[in-house]
């Protein structure tokens, strides 16, 4: 039975991949901070080990036998960042995944998580996987984890990258968004002129399994819908599903007086488009964020 090591298996996107690597028939081992995993007392193939990825320790001879590791190790940014914390932002991406490729054993593969926060606020500029990165926070963020990642390409470890946009789906941050709209109070962030890139879960998913099936594949992928929408867009879109009105803006000053250097983060603008899966002929299920979001109400 094969076996996938995932870091920050407890959290949304780890617990949906868990399950479903389980149910493929994979073995699964997970490691996070948390005491336990609910899937440990489900299913026979998956193991749970609680460690703190930013340190080295005992947790890296595991993955030493392991050749598939999916890395989504991370603090939430949806936090108010103090210095502290955003030390703490840093060292759970970037250190996880110093610690994780020095631990792994030759060949094999690593995918391993960014964001498309990595290009930094970049107005209307569209950007694909061959733009540089921007100079604020979780841009560094991003280029110092992405670059921590190739390094295993140095083992003659295939490297690829997954660099996110708003993951949509059951929990994350639908599940922070949602309560407003179902109040009547959802809206734009700021003037909602800001591109909002997004992607569902499953796409999410099936964008890893491309991975794991294609050994062409290789560095940094946008993984972002391929429908280029807008902040008001969405909003919009999410008051649909819900059966809401979309109509009380949040005022940018307020998302920044509030929030602090998040609250900023949360007004940048990534006009992302998927240019590598389109081009290596990966499908998309849910192509609009309509699509998207009606799967995920109605379900």
């Amino acid at each position: 039975m094969e076996t996938i090591l995932i870091t920050g298996a407890s959290g949304f996107v780890g617990t949906h991949l868990s399950r479903h690597f389980l149910s493929r028939g994979f073995a699964v081992i997970g490691l996070g901070t948390s005491p336990h995993h609910p899937l440990e007392f489900e299913h026979e193939h998956f193991t749970w080990f609680k460690a703190d990825t930013s340190n080295p320790g005992p947790w890296q001879e595991i993955v030493q036998g392991v050749d598939t590791v999916i890395n989504l190790a991370g603090r939430s940014i949806f936090q108010y960042w103090t210095k502290a914390y955003k030390d703490a932002i840093y060292q759970s991406r970037v250190a996880t995944t110093r610690n994780l490729v020095a631990a792994m054993a030759e060949g094999g593969v690593l995918v391993s998580t960014s964001a498309v926060g990595f290009y930094g606020d970049c107005g209307e500029q569209e950007l694909t996987e061959v733009d540089p990165a921007g100079a604020d926070f979780l841009a560094r963020v991003c280029l110092d984890w992405e670059s921590e990642a190739l390094v295993a390409q140095d083992k003659g470890i295939r490297v690829c990258i997954m660099r996110l946009g708003v993951v949509l789906g059951q929990g994350g941050a639908l599940s922070v968004m949602a309560p407003a709209f179902k109040l009547f109070l959802g809206g734009p962030l700021g003037n909602g002129k800001h591109y909002f890139p997004w992607i569902h879960l499953h796409d999410l998913r099936r964008g890893v399994e491309f991975f794991l099936d294609n050994p062409e594949t290789s560095g940094a992928y946008n993984f972002t819908g391929p429908e280029l929408i807008r902040q008001k867009t969405f909003a919009r879109e999410m008051g649909r599903a819900l059966g809401r009105p979309a109509f009380l803006p949040a005022p940018g000053f307020v998302v920044k007086t509030a929030m602090g250097e998040l609250g900023a983060s949360l007004l940048q603008s990534q006009k992302a488009r998927p240019e590598k899966l389109t081009e290596e002929k990966f499908e998309f299920l849910y192509p609009t964020v309509g699509k998207a979001l009606g799967q995920i109400y109605s379900s």
